[in-house]
């Protein structure tokens, strides 16, 4: 190819590019404009939170404060079973198994 055919080729690749951001400037500016002209009001989907009103101040752990012991009220209190549960012991999670589907002990070799 000579280098006339080549000055050809470079000069549209080159207008085809300067079109092309041309076009994009174009777009940018009439998004622009039409963001500006337009006045949205943003709706709320759900009502906001309303301050729930002051518990006692008895009724929950104490506030903790830096470089002071842990809050002690109301005292932690350590989870213990029910007498009649500690008494039957652990129930087996599943029923036993049939014994058509239990299989014969494997042999020591």
């Amino acid at each position: 190819m000579s280098s006339d055919g080549r000055r050809r080729g470079l000069g549209r690749d080159f207008l085809l590019a300067s079109l092309l951001v041309a076009a994009g400037f174009v777009l940018s500016g009439l998004s622009l404009i039409e963001l500006a002209k337009s006045n949205v009001d943003v709706a709320q989907a759900t009502q906001p939170v309303q301050q729930s009103p002051a518990t006692a101040p008895d009724s929950g752990p104490a506030e903790s404060k830096p470089g002071g012991a842990r809050p002690t009220s109301p005292a932690p209190e350590p989870a213990r079973p029910a007498e009649q549960a500690q008494k039957e012991g652990v129930k087996a999670a599943l029923p036993p198994a049939p014994a058509e589907k239990i299989a014969p002990p494997i042999q020591d070799r």
